[in-house]
């Protein structure tokens, strides 16, 4: 089985609640077609660059997989169909990353800073 990273984008109006029904149900269509999801990141609420299908932010989810590429071909098809998913891209990997993805660790690092008191004008 092929190696392969996933993001999907979710409307901004969809409650968290809709966000992680949509992940568990991609998740039993990776797993329905012989493959796993390895690894789900959700990285929250963030504004876009630029509008897509009106809107101006989005839900950012991760999957890490190792499945067929009929697998993911099928959930992509279903992506491209449902009215929640506003965008997705899969990129095949020769490996998955051990531990958070290089977004989660940005966040991790901000948070880290933001403890401190450092990058933050009003402590100086």
């Amino acid at each position: 089985m092929a190696l392969y990273e996933h993001v999907f984008l979710t409307r901004q109006d969809a409650a968290p609640t809709q966000v992680d029904a949509l992940t568990e149900q991609y998740k039993a269509l990776i797993a329905g077609n012989g493959g796993k999801v390895t690894k789900t990141e959700y990285w929250g609420l963030k504004s876009l660059t630029f509008r897509v299908k009106k809107n101006r932010k989005a839900h950012y989810t991760l999957f890490n997989i190792d499945a067929p590429a009929a697998a993911v071909q099928e959930m992509e098809r279903q992506m491209s169909i449902s009215e929640d998913v506003i965008r997705f891209m899969t990129v095949k990997v020769e490996a998955h990353e051990d531990g958070p993805s290089a977004q989660m660790r940005r966040r991790e690092d901000r948070d880290r800073r933001d403890d401190r008191g450092e990058g933050n004008e009003e402590s100086n």
